[in-house]
């Protein structure tokens, strides 16, 4: 699996009318500071993990190959973009229309697409990383679809830059929450068509990889769980969309690995493969908590 790249293809701060803060408003603005009380986690234990989480652009071009027809629906309207007020939702929904627009640019909807960029430049600049997005480039390649592997590689690069950059700053919180948002959305999106068709086998299969994923996910936020508030109530949410990932099975069967000569170079050919057991009830239940999350994350 590559790993997550959509959602950072990658903002108004609120202002509240009243010069005096009562004590409520203070609590709540002290809950959303830029650096996050805590351990600090290596961006190799990061990017450990992110290896294993499939980036977005993957899922959204499986849907296009299925045959699935484009539905702008699915997707969290880049018009919300006034409603993000804090980091933790700036973040979160970076994470998440980043997603968006890789699924814009699979299915080749450039409108939709622009909105999309001019969403994430916002946020971007509202989280004071909006130097690491070349949003020109980027426009550029997601008008063609050709690119797919040039935009994962830029993303990808983006991504790298952007967590070291958090790390040095104490804000590497953000960069669990980037990730996040952009998985949500994407499972969101897969859970959606995959109800329509229940009969696809590798929708179903890709929907059940995600128990590794999300266990993964629930590792980092974990980390922040006594220090940050909306991290630990998001890892609550995280643990009820856990509790129906239990009931997928996944079987790992292991095999010797093999040599092959690709393209005159010998690589190694990775022989072991996994079985997974997921029914329609199962996508139906994975679904509705996801949909819940996403709600509480967009809204």
């Amino acid at each position: 699996m590559r790993i997550i790249t959509a959602g950072l293809v990658l903002s108004l701060f609120f202002a509240c009318s009243s010069n005096k803060k009562t004590e409520e408003q203070a609590f709540l603005e002290g809950l959303d500071t830029t650096k996050a009380e805590g351990p600090t986690i290596s961006e190799e234990v990061i990017g450990d993990i992110l290896q294993g989480i499939p980036a977005p652009l993957e899922i959204s071009v499986l849907l296009k190959e299925s045959g699935k027809k484009y539905n702008g629906a699915y997707l969290n309207s880049a018009d919300n973009i006034s409603k993000y007020n804090s980091n933790y939702k700036k973040a979160l929904n970076l994470g998440i229309y980043g997603t968006d627009l890789g699924y814009t640019n699979i299915y080749e909807q450039n409108q939709d697409g622009i909105k999309y960029m001019a969403s994430i430049k916002e946020l971007a600049d509202g989280l004071n990383i909006g130097q690491f997005f070349e949003i020109e480039t980027i426009g550029r390649l997601a008008t063609n679809s050709k690119n797919l592997d040039s935009l994962l590689l830029i993303t990808t690069q983006n991504f790298n830059r952007i967590n070291h950059h958090l790390q040095t700053q104490s804000r590497a919180n953000l960069s669990v929450l980037l990730l996040t948002g952009g998985w949500v959305e994407a499972l969101h999106i897969l859970c959606e068509v995959a109800k329509l068709n229940p009969d696809n086998k590798e929708m179903k299969e890709t929907i059940g990889e995600q128990k590794i994923i999300l266990e993964n996910i629930m590792l980092l936020l974990s980390f922040y769980k006594e220090s940050d508030p909306n991290m630990a109530a998001l890892l609550n949410d995280m643990e009820e969309l856990k509790k129906s990932f239990d009931k997928v099975n996944i079987t790992y069967t292991y095999k010797e690995s093999t040599f092959e000569i690709v393209d005159g170079v010998m690589v190694i050919k990775d022989n072991s493969s996994s079985t997974i057991e997921i029914t329609p009830k199962d996508v139906e239940d994975i679904s509705s908590i996801t949909k819940n999350i996403r709600s509480k994350i967009i809204s």
